[in-house]
């Protein structure tokens, strides 16, 4: 019994040997090379969001005044910019900008940001821009100091 398995696996082995030398070079097809590369080559393409700033301050403001300021962005990178979500940190700001709409490399888009006013002192609210970009996100600021409705201004004064 011993024999005969030994017989065996001596035939599988010389078998699995012979299936084994046929070069790999062999099997490569030129096209599929070509195709690779060039699939790779676009995969290292990635657009870049560049914003004018990246954080903007309305000063001192009366409570329940509604705000509004534009941040300015350009593709910057090789490939096309889309933007597909926009979210603050807050339902008293509001983001418009072109959602899922391509941005070709070296083009400008803009995006306006709404703030209606809304809480006392010293307010920070912040914009997160989902894109595909290699980040996968940026993130906008808004500030502002808001001065209760008939009161005197307080606070820091912006110069």
């Amino acid at each position: 019994m011993k024999r005969t398995v030994t017989a065996l696996s001596v035939i599988a082995l010389l078998f699995i040997s012979m299936s084994c030398k046929e070069k790999a070079t062999t099997k490569i097809v030129a096209d599929n090379v070509e195709t690779a590369t060039e699939r790779d080559e676009v995969a290292k393409k990635i657009p870049v969001m560049s914003f004018d700033k990246s954080e903007h301050d309305f000063g001192q403001i009366v409570q329940g005044t509604p705000q509004e300021t534009i941040f300015t962005f350009t593709n910057t990178g090789d490939a096309p910019l889309i933007i597909t979500d926009a979210k603050s940190s807050c339902g008293c700001t509001v983001p418009q900008y072109p959602k899922n709409t391509p941005i070709a490399p070296g083009a400008s888009g803009e995006m306006v940001v709404k703030f209606n006013g809304a809480g006392q002192n010293q307010v920070t609210k912040t914009i997160t821009v989902t894109a595909n970009t290699q980040k996968g996100s940026e993130l906008l600021r808004i500030k502002a100091f808001v001065n209760p409705k008939g009161a005197a201004p307080s606070g820091p004064v912006k110069s």
